[in-house]
């Protein structure tokens, strides 16, 4: 494949990355919002205090 070839996928992305030159900080701030925080020790313990043991399988219905 030649190396100067583009899709134009790549070439809307870099486009609207162009027109919009924002949206990689509103990335970050999304990512960060999600999964780069730190989480809270006491309310993992309570999560993993609460949690319910599952059946093997959960299909069946007991009578």
């Amino acid at each position: 494949m030649a190396n100067n070839f583009t899709s134009e996928l790549t070439q809307f992305i870099n486009q609207y990355k162009v027109d919009h030159p924002d949206t990689e900080a509103r990335q970050r701030a999304g990512r960060f919002r999600l999964w780069d925080h730190d989480l809270n020790a006491e309310q993992q313990e309570g999560f993993r205090k609460a949690k319910v043991a599952q059946d093997p399988y959960v299909y069946y219905q007991k009578a």
